[in-house]
């Protein structure tokens, strides 16, 4: 293939302002695209960056936006911003081959200039019913959200969708038709995650002895990632290992709740709540657990399953987190406590099941989610709209 121009459109990246996984996705992606020699420009917001920069052979457009309100109303603005900067860079650099958003953030830009004949590929990292877990807001900011979400779905040339269950998702919630429906899944850099690290001192930094298990928990602390049921799992799995440990990494309007749900069953001395910790310390917290927990009531992938098996380490998860191959690369549970609570105790004492899990992840981090064989898939979609 040509070598492309390519927009990429995002409210978030991991040169600009993060705000979770799509961030990796955004930026990781691009900077495969312009690997195989691809000119990428990620449109994005500034947060602390400057407007501009060029990172690891990709550009960002970085654009300053109104901050306050609602979603919906600092998405407008940021908009708003994205066209400028669009048609200012248009006139530097050419005109641009393919225009990819991500999610309903920047929806209103990429439809306005579908009016004016630029054609678009849009993609799913999830829906607004699978973040309210799997059931309908009946806010209008909820409401709002979920039209940009189909009026995306309605006007792009062609949609991605990052697995097989989010593609059901999406047909059942928006009638989107299968045609237009490309599965294109997430990827990481093999040994992004992967390090030495002694994880006795890890441990010592959360005050948890260097031999006690430790079951790790990444992620935004909402509803539909579930952490409220991991909390409730903590006694069951005690009662069989006692000296486990857990460590929720991650901040959201759950954790509260979490902590007083901790305290209340008297299980606060076995469980960590840090909040957000820096990528450094996740690193370190990937390579130093036994296994990763993945509570989800809906998953529509689940990045940082493949951030554990980078690391080497197997997830339990719950049946929404459909790349597991139960009792082969991790091990899947109902999303309840007590099965959580089975599923963790049945191999928290079997160090070589763990390892052996968690080493057949490892092969498919190394060979079919790995970026630079990821992006191939994504280029085939790109050379239906080019």
């Amino acid at each position: 293939m040509e070598s492309l121009r390519i927009g990429m459109f995002a409210w978030e990246s991991l040169h600009g302002v993060k705000v979770g996984g799509l961030a990796p996705h955004v930026s990781e992606i691009s900077e495969a695209l312009a690997h195989k020699g691809h000119e990428v420009h990620v449109f994005t917001r500034r947060g602390d960056c400057g407007p501009y920069d060029e990172v690891n052979g990709v550009h960002y457009q970085r654009v300053k936006s109104r901050s306050g309100g609602s979603i919906v109303s600092e998405m407008d603005s940021m908009c708003d911003a994205f066209l400028d900067r669009y048609h200012s860079v248009r006139k530097l650099f050419g005109e641009f081959d393919v225009l990819h958003g991500h999610d309903w953030h920047p929806v209103t830009a990429l439809t306005r200039l579908r009016k004016k004949g630029r054609d678009f590929v849009m993609t799913y990292h999830s829906i607004e019913w699978g973040r309210n877990g799997n059931r309908h807001s009946t806010s209008p900011e909820a409401g709002e959200i979920s039209h940009r979400e189909w009026l995306g779905g309605y006007e792009a040339k062609k949609l991605i969708v990052t697995s097989k269950a989010l593609m059901d998702e999406l047909q059942l919630i928006y009638s989107i038709p299968s045609y237009k429906l490309n599965l294109v899944p997430n990827g990481i850099f093999p040994k992004k995650i992967n390090k030495e690290v002694d994880p006795a001192e890890v441990k010592m930094r959360y005050k948890i002895e260097p031999e006690s298990p430790l079951v790790l928990f990444v992620g935004r602390m909402k509803y539909q990632k579930g952490p409220d049921l991991l909390v409730k799992a903590v006694p069951h799995v005690l009662k069989k290992s006692r000296d486990s440990r857990f460590v929720f990494a991650g901040d959201g309007d759950m954790r509260p709740f979490c902590e007083a749900k901790a305290h209340s069953l008297g299980v606060s001395g076995a469980c960590r709540f840090p909040g957000y910790v820096p990528d450094g310390e996740l690193v370190d917290l990937f390579n130093s657990c036994n296994m990763l927990a993945v509570p989800s009531r809906n998953e529509p992938f689940g990045i940082v399953v493949l951030e554990a098996w980078d690391a080497c380490k197997p997830p339990i998860g719950t049946d929404a987190v459909g790349i597991i191959d139960n009792f082969v690369n991790g091990i899947k549970a109902r999303p309840q406590p007590e099965s959580l609570a089975w599923c963790i105790s049945d191999v928290v004492d079997k160090p070589g099941a763990l390892k052996w899990m968690g080493m057949q992840g490892k092969k498919l981090v190394d060979s079919i989610y790995d970026w630079n064989n990821v992006v191939d898939e994504l280029l085939k979609v790109y050379d239906k709209v080019a």
